[in-house]
């Protein structure tokens, strides 16, 4: 049996046009994908996690029932994770929090959470990936290499696609790549700016003096000449759609969310002359819907409390990394997250001194390091769901096999909730 129009649960991209042949309950074929998704959907059955208590074998029903006691006795507890599974499971999971009154805090946090930041001081002149690939003729990539972490993006959204007002595809459109080292997306581009590490914020408003008829009194700017910014700015000008690419170049390094603001007010003042937008490439498959569930039904997108039974916001105070450097948890849920194997060193080491526990399908480092292991059926493996990509369009993932021994995420969680109710 073939299925056709299968949606990738890899990264932001979320492709929905993957064929997946299926033969006696197995995936036999894969196509259309790009390599690292073509992997997750071969090897979905390699590396799968078991129920366990202390590293010892268990029954789910005992790994989910010592989950309820450790909750159940918590003062304040931290949920985290949720990019890599479904909105119905972001739902439990806010639903527990509250219930507890624990700290509940999603992976933008340590990604594009400074993008949230930003938005929030500037709002953001934004489009989805079908206007791009119908529209825009000058792309611009900045602190992002789309090759190796979004493999068809330049394929299937971006630099390639012919589209209603782009029918040349490539040779209608102008690539620039921003970035401190030459990627492989760097070299694929029709212009390469390389900045000194750290110096974005120093370019982005550079741009934006020069855009306002400023003269810069320098030859350079964080290792870029005036007259390379001159011809960017050019570039931008002429486009009669452009699209500007913020990745984790700008949001994980010196300056974070005052990069990403100086960055939309550069697309902002650049629509006084023609049209632009910004889109943020997304990691993770379900991140921006994590954000997008946490924001619909709490007000906030990432960093939130329930300790006073009402949500309250604070990033830098209520962030999965800072709870855990100040020791004001005493148990971490994980939720289809690997915080083990991304966190800063300090907060992981606080993280395995408390009572850990772990969701996930795949036997992960927070998985192999957790007190509780409470395994799940994958989403768009064995189970359906609800993901956001990467620029807030939601699709819906398939199921493409019966046999998962395991309920799905939103299963175990709804059965974690009836417990902690005393149901």
């Amino acid at each position: 049996m073939r299925i056709e129009n299968v949606v990738c649960p890899f990264c932001g991209c979320l492709c929905d046009d993957i064929s997946i042949e299926v033969e006696n309950g197995r995936i036999k074929s894969v196509a259309r994908a790009c390599g690292i998704g073509r992997s997750l959907f071969m090897k979905h059955g390699e590396d799968l996690s078991f129920p366990s208590i202390d590293g010892r074998k268990v029954s789910l029903e005992d790994a989910i029932g010592k989950a309820v006691d450790i909750l159940r006795r918590s003062k304040h507890a931290l949920i985290y994770g949720l990019s890599s599974t479904s909105i119905e499971a972001h739902r439990k999971a806010l639903e527990i929090a509250e219930l507890i009154g624990a700290s509940i805090d999603q992976t933008s946090s340590i990604c594009h959470g400074p993008t949230a930041l930003a938005i929030h001081q500037t709002g953001i002149p934004t489009c989805t990936l079908g206007e791009v690939k119908n529209r825009a003729d000058v792309l611009v990539f900045w602190g992002s290499n789309p090759l190796e972490s979004h493999q068809r993006h330049y394929e299937r959204y971006s630099l390639f696609p012919k589209g209603m007002f782009t029918p040349e595809g490539r040779k209608g459109r102008k690539l620039v790549v921003v970035d401190v080292r030459q990627t492989p997306s760097a070299k694929m581009a029709d212009m390469f700016i390389r900045v000194n590490p750290g110096g974005d914020y120093e370019v982005l408003n550079a741009l934006r003096y020069m855009l306002k008829g400023g003269e810069l009194a320098t030859s350079e700017i964080s290792g870029v000449k005036v007259e390379d910014l001159r011809k960017l700015l050019d570039v931008m000008l002429s486009a009669k759609y452009g699209v500007v690419f913020i990745g984790m170049g700008l949001t994980m390094t010196r300056g974070k969310y005052h990069n990403v603001e100086a960055a939309i007010s550069l697309v902002v003042e650049l629509n006084a002359h023609t049209r632009w937008s910004v889109v943020a490439m997304r990691g993770h498959y379900n991140v921006k819907g994590a954000a997008s569930s946490l924001l619909w039904q709490t007000g906030y997108p990432f960093a939130i409390n329930f300790s006073l039974g009402y949500p309250r916001y604070n990033p830098g105070e209520y962030s999965a990394v800072d709870l855990l450097r100040r020791k004001e948890v005493d148990c971490v849920l994980v939720i289809a997250s690997d915080p083990v194997a991304n966190f800063p060193r300090d907060a992981v080491k606080v993280m395995l001194e408390l009572p850990l526990i772990a969701i996930d399908p795949k036997l992960s480092l927070t998985a192999v390091s957790a007190n509780i292991v409470i395994p799940t059926a994958q989403v768009g493996i064995y189970v359906e769901g609800t993901a956001y990509r990467m620029d807030g369009v939601p699709l819906r993932v398939k199921k493409i096999l019966d046999s998962s021994p395991y309920p799905s995420d939103e299963e175990i969680l709804d059965e974690i909730l009836r417990r902690l109710k005393g149901a």
